[in-house]
C-alpha cells in the first residue's frame, strides 16, 4: 500500500518560526562537500549534524555575550557545521543561514531534509531497493524530515514515520554528495 506522508506542516512552522533573517536561498542543487579538513574538536569541517532539542538558540558570534539571532525549534533538524571555536560551532541551515550554536546542543546522529529546495506540490518516491525500477513504499514531499540508516553514495535508505525505503541521495539534504554512511 503506497502512502503520501507529510510533515510539512509541523517543519514549516517550525522553519519558519526559527529563520526570521533569511540569507541566500540554497541552490536547487543538493551541497556538495568542500576540502575536509579538522575543527578544534579535532573532527572534520564541514560535516552534518542534526539538533538535540527542540529549542536550540542560533547566536550571531560563538559566546553568550553574542546576541540570540533566532531560535530552531525543531529537534532532529540537519546542520552543516563549517566552523568551531572553543566550544561553539558555527552552522548552516537548508536555507543557507549561518550562526553560532553551543556544541552540547548538537547531536552527531545524521538526518536529512527531502529537497528543501522544491516546490512543495511534489512528491518524491521512497524506493523498496536502490532501483527507480523496484518501486515504491512510499511517496514524501519535499521538506520532510527524516534519518539517515546509511547511504552509498548515489543511495541513501531512509527512515520517515515507521517506513523506511531507499531515495537517491542527491535529493536529500543533510548528506553530501557521494559521501558514504554506514
Amino acid at each position: 500500500m503506497l502512502r503520501t506522508l507529510s510533515l510539512l506542516l509541523p517543519l514549516a512552522a517550525a522553519i519558519g518560526a526559527c529563520l526570521a533573517p533569511q540569507s541566500a536561498a540554497l541552490s536547487q542543487s543538493a551541497p556538495s562537500k568542500a576540502i575536509e579538513r579538522k575543527g578544534a574538536s579535532g573532527l572534520p569541517l564541514p560535516r552534518f549534524v542534526s539538533l538535540k532539542s527542540d529549542r536550540v538558540n542560533v547566536r550571531k558570534g560563538p559566546s553568550t555575550d553574542h546576541a540570540v539571532d533566532w531560535v530552531f525549534s525543531r529537534a532532529g533538524l540537519p546542520v552543516e557545521v563549517i566552523a568551531e571555536s572553543d566550544n561553539w560551532r558555527q552552522v548552516r541551515d537548508a536555507d543557507g543561514t549561518e550562526g553560532w550554536v553551543f556544541h552540547s546542543l548538537l547531536s552527531g546522529r545524521r538526518t536529512a531534509l527531502v529537497m528543501p529546495w522544491a516546490k512543495q506540490d511534489q512528491q518524491i518516491a521512497l524506493y523498496r531497493r536502490r532501483s527507480l525500477s523496484s518501486g515504491s513504499v512510499a511517496r514524501v514531499e519535499p521538506g520532510v524530515l527524516g534519518i539517515l540508516v546509511s547511504c552509498d553514495g548515489s543511495w541513501c535508505d531512509f527512515s520517515v514515520n515507521g517506513y523506511s525505503g531507499w531515495i537517491e541521495q542527491e535529493r536529500l539534504w543533510g548528506v553530501y554528495s557521494g559521501e558514504r554512511l554506514n
